[in-house]
């Protein structure tokens, strides 16, 4: 992935939330995107480096802001959304870069999306519910055999009564027990408050 003067950076047209550009590139900002946030954490890790080759199947899609990022660097990615608001905020993104399929569609229920969907070699996932591990493993029959999963973890969406360390800890074993092996797991300070990510590989 491409950093300028230490910023990370993506390489296509701008324009698509008022990011900053930087020397004919769009800044791709650690405090608002937290897939960014992983990568200025977690530089070193070759599973945070996105390749042309590869399809991603996002889950928690939003408004595409961090979509339209991944797709100036992947192949394809599914971006499923649930929420219309920002449903029509992801389809416009889409119009812009080819390589973005918009699924209006709950990623807890994978079925609704199953026929859209090829395998894919990365499952990105940043959904605010209370059932995140769920979510992902849900999402597994997607992801090819080595595949990468990470996991953008909202510790107050899963239980806001409890420590984030605790929720943090009971996610890891959840994961570990679908049958992931957990590759690596961070907090995003100072970028984002109460927010982990969990790296996690299917070896099945």
């Amino acid at each position: 992935m491409i950093r300028v003067d230490g910023v990370l950076v993506s390489k296509g047209q701008g324009g698509v939330y008022g990011e900053k550009m930087m020397k004919g590139f769009r800044v791709w900002d650690p405090y608002r995107s937290k897939f960014a946030a992983l990568a200025m954490i977690r530089s070193d890790k070759p599973e945070t480096e996105l390749t042309e080759d590869l399809k991603v199947l996002y889950l928690g899609a939003a408004n595409g802001t961090t979509v339209s990022h991944f797709a100036d660097y992947t192949e394809c990615i599914y971006a499923v959304e649930f929420a219309p608001r920002p449903m029509q905020d992801l389809i416009e993104v889409s119009r812009r870069r080819k390589n973005i399929i918009p699924i209006m569609a709950d990623a807890g229920n994978p079925v609704e999306y199953a026929p859209f969907v090829e395998s894919v070699d990365m499952i990105y996932q940043d959904v605010a519910q209370p059932n995140q591990a769920e979510i992902a493993v849900k999402n597994l029959p997607f992801l090819k055999s080595n595949g990468i999963v990470i996991l953008m973890l909202k510790t107050r969406s899963v239980d806001v009564t409890t420590d984030p360390k605790n929720v943090f800890l009971d996610t890891l074993k959840e994961l570990e027990e679908s049958g992931l092996s957990v590759l690596d797991a961070c907090w995003l300070e100072p970028y984002h408050h109460d927010h982990a990510c969990i790296i996690c590989r299917k070896i099945m």
